[in-house]
């Protein structure tokens, strides 16, 4: 606004004498406030990116880089900014795209790798230099052949499986039904079919076909029918089968294995190449005569004696344990052998293994003992001539100690039941079975099962009612210990301490050493050509 002067015109009465207009300014002409602004500090972020904002925005306001052209021409300022006009233009001209063609990607060039990579996917023949090592999906040039041409010769590797016949493992290999019988009867005339082992790996090599769709006749056959016997079927020029035993030699020299106790028994034997269930065996028979968490020190030295065979071949099996022994620093020397058809273990002096106290029938607590009680289903008082355990439908029941059974069946209110006797007028018997599996007259050990737990008789659910007799007479199974030992004498005693005393001549480690082969072995022997290792046969079953 401005006030209008005395030379603008006449003033009208009613304004007062003074007269306000409002005024048209241009940019130019707008004077800056000579006052500096006073920004407050900022406390957040945003607040300082606004005040830096408007602290740039007044740095590029004084420099007037882009002032306006239409105002002052010619002057200096006027020059600034048609300089800064022109910078901008070229700045734009600089990045303007480029019409120019875009080159295409090169020629891929065809090396000798190259070539061999294309000529290996070529349908022509060998001799024109095509490669048959590589398939390739069928095109129009692939004429499908009315019949494929078979491999004359077929060479499988068949397993026979647990519960499986050999017989029927040939047929489902492929040998005709006619073959197959009649190499079944071969091979039951040197070995019965029922004793080779599960996971017997058969080589069957099958021939051409007589007529399509037919099966392919039985050319040969080999496979290790025993440890010490390879049997080898094979069909002569006049196409009859025929049999060929093969005897592998084998050293049954025991293994002997001896070393220092240490930290710990078990990793010490292991260690020394012991087999683990050996270990186990050693531990079991020495655990009735020394106690071997207290009795037995990291100095001590273990002694044991495998059974064990080595096939010419270079197969190796362990067997079970004949010897265990344990040598103690200033105490005598434990030994036990393994002795009778039984295969109990007896110590040096003869005398066989301790068997102390009494296994219990079943795995469970037991839920009420001898005597009086009232009868959970007859409801009044009387003897309880036994001790009930707690058990689920099923469970095996087990002899307490060795005896013979005396009675197994029916036993009235104890429903299906087994008495049994242990010599010395002692007897146990066994209640409210669901299954009987022993017989009477038959002799059991410790821990054989005799039965399983059930509810027949008079029985409120499943459960084991074990008894005790003495002479007849019921007593509290609780208060009678069995101690069991076996006492060699005469002939047998002698026979045991010389076959004791020739097992322990045995040298440590021994039996760890490869058989030499004879002179004839190594005639046999032929180099294995590598061609022939990647032959391999594939596997059936």
């Amino acid at each position: 606004m401005y006030k209008q002067g005395l030379g603008d015109g006449h003033v009208s009465a009613d304004s007062g004498g003074d007269l306000w207009r409002p005024a048209a300014l241009s940019h130019s002409q707008i004077v800056a406030d000579p006052q500096p602004q006073v920004i407050q500090r900022a406390r957040h972020l945003s607040e300082k990116f606004d005040a830096w904002r408007a602290g740039v925005s007044g740095t590029f306001e004084s420099m007037d880089l882009a002032p306006d052209l239409a105002e002052t021409i010619g002057s200096r300022r006027w020059f600034r900014g048609l300089g800064t006009l022109i910078g901008l233009s070229a700045l734009a001209l600089a990045m303007w795209p480029d019409f120019a063609p875009v080159e295409a990607a090169p020629v891929m060039r065809l090396d000798n790798p190259a070539r061999d990579e294309f000529r290996s996917q070529m349908i022509m023949p060998l001799a024109l230099g095509s490669d048959s090592g590589r398939r390739m999906g069928a095109t129009a040039l692939v004429v499908p052949l009315k019949s494929a041409p078979e491999r004359p010769r077929v060479e499988l590797l068949a397993t026979l499986a647990r519960g499986d016949s050999f017989e029927r493992m040939l047929r489902r290999a492929g040998v005709g039904t006619t073959d197959a019988e009649r190499v079944a009867d071969l091979v039951s005339g040197s070995v019965a079919l029922d004793a080779i082992e599960p996971g017997t790996q058969v080589d069957i090599t099958l021939g051409r076909r007589p007529q399509p769709g037919a099966a392919r006749p039985l050319d040969a056959l080999e496979f290790r029918a025993r440890f010490d016997l390879a049997l080898a079927v094979t069909r002569d020029d006049a196409g009859h089968l025929s049999l060929t035993r093969k005897p592998i030699r084998v050293d049954e020299t025991p293994l002997r294995i001896r070393g220092t106790v240490g930290s710990s028994l078990y990793r010490s034997m292991r260690a020394a190449g012991a087999p683990a269930s050996a270990v186990q065996q050693y531990l079991k028979a020495l655990s009735d005569q020394v106690d071997l968490d207290r009795a037995v020190r990291s100095t001590d030295t273990f002694d044991m004696i495998v059974q064990y065979r080595r096939a010419a071949t270079g197969e190796r099996q362990a067997g079970q344990l004949l010897y265990a022994g344990i040598e103690r620093g200033g105490e005598a020397k434990t030994q036990l052998m393994r002795w009778g058809e039984e295969g109990r273990f007896y110590e040096a002096s003869g005398v066989g293994e301790q068997r102390s106290g009494l296994v219990a029938p079943v795995p469970g607590r037991i839920s009420s003992n001898f005597g009086m009680r009232r009868h959970p289903i007859l409801g009044y008082k009387r003897m309880h001539a036994g001790m009930d355990f707690r058990a689920s439908y099923g469970t095996p029941i087990v002899a307490v100690t060795d005896g013979r059974v005396a009675s197994a069946g029916r036993a009235g209110g104890c429903g299906k039941a087994v008495k049994l006797s242990h010599g010395g007028g002692l007897a146990t018997r066994y209640c409210h079975m669901s299954r009987v599996a022993v017989r009477s007259g038959q002799s059991v050990r410790r821990g054989q099962v005799i039965g399983y737990v059930g509810s027949t008789g008079l029985s409120t659910g499943p459960h084991l009612h074990y008894e005790m007799y003495r002479g007849g007479r019921a007593v509290n199974p609780a208060s009678v210990e069995f101690v069991t030992r076996a006492q060699l004498s005469g002939a047998e005693l002698r026979r045991f301490r010389a076959a004791l005393a020739s097992l322990k001549t045995v040298e440590a480690g021994t039996a760890l050493e490869d058989l030499s082969p004879t002179a004839t072995e190594a005639a046999a022997a032929e180099p294995v050509r590598e061609i022939d290792k990647l032959e391999t046969p594939k596997r059936v079953g």
